[in-house]
């Protein structure tokens, strides 16, 4: 066979000997014989098996030399890289993988390189699939420690944040600490995204656990590159806006209590991230607290402490502090009538401009236009942030991470930005902090449902002394009392209208018609002639509208006289027949949906707005208060006198529990009994569950060996689709379980030890560790 190969092609037989290592003749003599065309070769079809073996030499003849040399499909990596030819690279190293492994050291961090740069998602993809490859074989001296940075960083801008967040761990886990300025840009991308947001708060408590309590001495020279590593105001300030973007509140209290533990230093927008977090989670108490700090920092920006001051209302509001809020209303008008007033104040606007609004800023007035100056001043950071493509190249000689760091300070600011925009309840205008229409309505709304309508008198009163209307009519007053008028709340109007008289308020002759109409309608005679009264004694003229109504009444209860003696009262007075319609006009908008101003404002909350429960909020500070310091004891009985007050716990309430049970740890019959509670509670009423809570419990069973019940977990929180960061589970299960059903199953073993072990071997598969 190889003679007649030779007689035929001896020009190829020269080029097939360079690797008869690879390929004997006799492999050879079976791939021409592969088939029939193959065989009639040797019949004499030459110029056929010429030409196949001519498209051989062409297309594969020079792979084939280069796949019995793996220095040469090196090299053959590093042109396809040098010339951007990611194809060819990927194609290349299989053909390395296949016949000789991983390739050296230099190749493997420069293809890792090469596909990191290109920010696609596929091409990453594969790259943390060798990283995956590389540690599975244990081979992590082939990574350098700035190309996987430049890999996490990579993975997080195209919000792949499993991936990046991995890598990281991977090279504190390997003792390649990365720096804080290169890690924290690689958190500003993975914030982009809840679950994103969420490993990044996480990734924060593991790095950070590393240097509580001044655990590094920093005297040391071989600490400095784990101290470069330690998390700084810009890393947590990205991952606690990350949190409050994304709702989960909670995790950043947990980051809050580990800053003074790590010695953060506080910045003005720390300050005010902190304010946002303490108001979600109706920290009142710690807001006051904050507040010495506010008052005392000199550079802060108007819409930085209307922000705070917009938190601190809120949490008035959500503990049912009505006093509080109102309070702070009336102290933002009474500042800004003397503002408005004083030549001070003129002066003080002028600094403000001068400063580009770097002042001190007055608590002002509500105004009327929410489009002000601050707003759009504002607008700008709703822009997005402009990414900018670090190259490898420009990655490495920028030894101090000067790039990456304004880079990461560019992604804080634009969600910094987004949480201004949360802010509605005040605004800004010439450097004077306002109260909106919203707080108003809110409050306006928190007096009615508490039934405090005597309160509800006074602020209305004394906000129109602080604000005078343009028109009587179109007073806040007017709207309150037809705002109720409209939502079938008539003995509310009439107290409250009431109230005004007795405080010598001149209330419009609008209101008294609508109201009365109303009664009218609502067949309600005894309180229609006691507003007439009312009416009358006021010098109130009513409309032909009223009289009409009133007459149609009289008609229905089939008292004619009366109808009749109204009919010649209307006449006498000579009143005309055009009525007041500001009312009916008001009912229109709403109907229509257009904008009814402040009145729609109001409706739509009352209608639409949630009820807060104060009380639940009050215990809900006493549970947690007693949770951090450990006294569960304590938390245990307010748990059971927040049940016995009919307050039903949330996932706020559990979770300062459990939280406290895992920190103290060993309390896993406590955790297991609040677990069957809380899902008796999720099947009888609408209450949920968030991933924060469900988090904790998972947390806490699996470090306890609870596998049945973690599993319920896994499953509930996969039913809600919520994120589980399953590398922190795997690395729970290696480090207090790793030899846990390892072996063969016993021979004997009961019921209950066998379903143990499945669901412990379920959760084990679940984690990835088949």
């Amino acid at each position: 066979m190889g003679h007649h190969i030779t007689a035929l092609f001896p020009s190829y037989v020269y080029k097939l000997k360079a690797f008869s290592s690879s390929i004997s003749v006799r492999g050879l003599s079976r791939i021409c014989l592969a088939n029939r065309n193959e065989v009639a070769v040797f019949l004499g079809r030459n110029d056929e098996f010429s030409l196949e073996m001519k498209s051989l030499s062409t297309m594969t003849g020079t792979i084939l030399v280069q796949a019995g040399d793996p220095a040469k499909i090196s090299l053959e990596i590093e042109n396809a890289i040098d010339e951007h030819r990611l194809e060819d690279t990927w194609k290349f190293y299989e053909q390395h993988m296949q016949i000789d492994g991983f390739p050296r050291k230099s190749v493997v961090n420069k293809i890792l390189a090469a596909l990191s740069e290109s920010l696609d998602v596929l091409w990453l993809e594969k790259a943390f699939g060798i990283v995956e490859r590389i540690f599975e074989k244990g081979k992590q001296n082939l990574l350098q420690k700035e190309t996987l940075i430049y890999l996490s960083f990579s993975l997080a801008k195209v919000q792949l944040s499993v991936p990046a967040s991995t890598v990281l761990r991977k090279l504190v886990e390997m003792e390649q600490f990365p720096h804080v300025s290169a890690w924290s840009t690689t958190l500003a991308y993975m914030c982009q995204t809840g679950s994103g947001a969420y490993l990044a708060a996480e990734l924060i408590l593991e790095i950070g656990y590393l240097f509580q309590d001044s655990r590094i001495d920093p005297r040391k020279k071989s600490n400095a590159p784990l101290l470069a590593m330690k998390p700084n105001t810009t890393a947590f300030n990205i991952a606690l806006a990350g949190c409050l973007l994304f709702g989960t509140h909670r995790k950043a209290e947990q980051l809050l209590d580990m800053m003074p533990r790590v010695g953060v230093r506080l910045d003005t927008d720390l300050l005010i991230v902190m304010a946002h977090i303490y108001e979600r989670n109706g920290r009142r108490e710690e807001l006051r607290k904050l507040q010495r700090y506010i008052n005392d920092a000199h550079n802060l920006s108007d819409v930085q402490l209307r922000q705070f001051y917009n938190c601190l209302l809120q949490c008035h509001l959500k503990l049912g502090d009505l006093g509080s809020a109102s309070n702070m209303v009336l102290e933002m008008l009474r500042k800004a009538k003397a503002a408005r007033s004083s030549y001070a104040a003129a002066s003080m606007v002028v600094n403000a401009v001068e400063n580009d609004g770097k002042s001190t800023c007055v608590l002002g007035s509500r105004p009327t236009s929410c489009h002000n100056e601050s707003s759009k001043g504002g607008s700008e950071f709703d822009r997005p942030f402009k990414i900018s493509l670090v190259s490898y190249e420009e990655y490495l000689r920028d030894r101090n991470f000067v790039k990456l760091d304004t880079e990461a300070k560019e992604v804080l600011n634009t969600m910094l930005a987004k949480l201004q925009t949360q802010v509605e309840l005040l605004t800004s205008e010439r450097g004077i902090i306002q109260p909106t229409e919203e707080i108003l309505v809110k409050l306006v709304k928190a007096f009615l449902e508490a039934g405090k309508i005597k309160d509800l008198a006074e602020f209305l009163i004394k906000v129109e002394r602080e604000d005078s209307p343009v028109s009587n009519d179109d007073s806040l007053i007017v709207h309150v009392i037809n705002s109720c008028i409209l939502l079938g709340w008539l003995d509310q109007a009439h107290d409250l209208l009431d109230e005004m008289v007795l405080a010598g308020v001149n209330i419009a002759s609008s209101v008294y018609s609508s109201l009365l109409k109303a009664y009218c309608q609502a067949n309600r005679a005894g309180d229609v002639a006691a507003l007439l009264r009312d009416a009358r004694r006021a010098g109130i003229q009513l409309d032909s509208s009223s009289y009409q109504a009133l007459i149609q009444s009289k008609l229905v209860e089939d008292d004619t006289q009366g109808a009749l003696h109204l009919f010649k009262e209307m006449k006498v007075a000579k009143i005309p027949k055009t009525g007041h319609q500001e009312f009916e006009k008001l009912v229109k908008e709403c109907e229509e949906g257009s904008e009814a101003k402040l009145m729609g404002k109001l409706l739509h909350e009352i209608k639409e707005g949630q009820r807060v429960d104060s009380g639940v909020h009050d215990w809900n500070n006493v549970i947690h208060f007693f949770s951090k310091k450990r006294l569960m004891q304590d938390a245990e009985k307010a748990l059971k006198k927040m049940r016995s007050l009919g307050h039903t716990p949330n996932a706020q309430t559990f979770h300062s529990m459990v939280t406290a049970y895992a920190a103290i740890g060993g309390n896993y019959i406590e955790v297991t009994e609040l677990w069957g509670e809380m899902k008796s509670l999720a099947s009888a009423t609408p209450m949920k569950f968030d991933q924060e809570l469900l988090d904790s419990v998972l947390y806490t069973f699996v470090r306890g060996g609870f596998f049945s019940r973690a599993n319920e977990v896994v499953e509930m929180m996969e039913r809600g689709n919520m994120f589980v960061d399953k590398y922190k589970y795997r690395t729970l299960f290696l480090k207090y379980h790793k030899t846990l059903y390892r072996g063969k199953t016993p021979k004997f073993q009961t019921e209950g030890q066998h379903r143990k072990r499945e669901e412990g071997l379920i959760f084990k598969k679940w984690v990835g560790l088949n």
